[in-house]
């Protein structure tokens, strides 16, 4: 992979990746706010149309970076979300903001919450189909643990498919989809256009979990360390200015409206930045917002997160065999990147490299023995899925 020559010899082109969700914020503000300039790159921002479409642009040399879901990167990573290739996550670059949504027809049957969710699933007399955005991917984990939380075996039990983002709420609307795993705004924009109810914001079911991050390849992040660390002081200049006031929240979200960027209504894109959600059953309520900063503790690349969805892939059959999970995440998390760049903003490190959860079964997630973890669960799947 070559940088792109830059037209103005100071400043390096960065061929940046992005999918058309409200968490891409953080890159095109970066871009839009010149704070890519000031520490000499330049973000060429690429609007892509799926998350395969993002692997294969970051493999191939299409893409420098990239905005990408974290079990996308340990797919890859690990050889069982496409060719294996040593990734590198450097920094994370959301919390929140994703969730569950079902259509008018299933409300229709009782669905109220997981648990009736549950109960009309057992006795529906075909399969439900559930869509989320890729297979490795942060939207079916959620998808996969919220399902089996309440007793439904995500890959028996219901049938799952492939959609991009942006087509989530038309698989609704023509019956191709039940149910559908995404990220804001598309739960947002099913509520507007009458079509489907959120169910479970993601931060209900895991509080303050990981989601995006951004990702380039290992090999590029060893060749162009300067270059890596100049593009994560930018985006956390970007994450904290969107994080300052409301008002820039909603500054950015009529940029994101724009054909360029996510194209769709602005109303459901401030709704998401500012944490207000229309759960179409009890009226308004705030959800767990999404979170971009939150003085660097948003950011930090823990271990413990890149080492979750590993336990998961391993969960449900991605994995035939356990990873070592603590090493893998110790090459794929650039640590060192980080911090260097936190350290020149003066941005606040943490003093562990993992962090401790309490998702929404019961279970506690901590990073401290990630086999008796992924190992705990009632429901898995014992035969080692194929290779995507």
């Amino acid at each position: 992979m070559s940088l792109c020559a830059s037209p103005s010899p100071a400043l390096t082109v960065v061929r940046m990746g992005f999918m058309p969700l409200v968490d891409c914020a953080p890159l095109v503000m970066a871009s839009v706010l010149r704070l890519d300039e000031r520490h000499g790159l330049k973000f060429q921002l690429s609007r892509e149309s799926s998350w395969a479409g993002v692997r294969d642009k970051l493999l191939g040399g299409g893409l420098d970076m990239a905005q990408a879901l974290y079990g996308l990167v340990y797919g890859v990573q690990l050889g069982v979300a496409g060719p294996q290739r040593d990734m590198a996550v450097l920094m994370n670059l959301n919390r929140n903001g994703q969730g569950i949504s079902v259509s008018q027809r299933v409300v229709a049957l009782g669905v109220t919450d997981l648990a009736s969710l549950a109960q009309v699933i057992q006795r529906s007399p075909r399969a439900m189909s559930f869509a989320q955005t890729f297979p490795t991917g942060t939207h079916a984990m959620w998808l996969y643990y919220a399902l089996a939380a309440v007793g439904v075996h995500p890959l028996r039990d219901v049938h799952s498919l492939v959609l991009p983002p942006a087509q989530m709420v038309a698989a609704m609307q023509r019956g191709q989809a039940d149910g559908v795993s995404v990220g804001a705004p598309w739960n947002r924009l099913g509520v507007v256009e009458g079509v489907a109810t959120p169910l479970l914001a993601s931060g209900e079911l895991w509080p303050a979990h990981p989601e995006k991050v951004l990702a380039t390849t290992a090999a590029l992040a060893d060749r162009e360390p300067q270059l890596c660390r100049a593009a994560i002081m930018a985006v956390l200049e970007a994450s904290r200015w969107l994080e300052h006031s409301d008002a820039n929240r909603l500054a950015a979200a009529e940029i994101l409206a724009g054909d360029a960027f996510v194209a769709t209504r602005t109303d459901a894109i401030a709704d998401s930045l500012l944490g207000r959600c229309d759960d179409a059953i009890g009226g308004w309520r705030d959800a767990p917002p999404m979170r971009f900063h939150a003085d660097g503790e948003v950011n930090f690349p823990y271990l413990s997160d890149g080492m979750w969805f590993m336990t998961q892939h391993k969960r449900w059959g991605l994995l035939a065999e356990h990873p070592d999970y603590a090493t893998v995440a110790q090459r794929v998390q650039r640590l060192d990147l980080y911090r260097e760049a936190a350290a020149s903003l003066h941005v606040p490190l943490p003093s562990t490299v993992l962090r401790s959860s309490r998702l929404i079964d019961g279970q506690t997630w901590d990073g401290q023995d990630p086999v008796a973890y992924a190992d705990s669960f009632a429901l898995h799947s014992t035969a080692a899925s194929p290779s995507l």
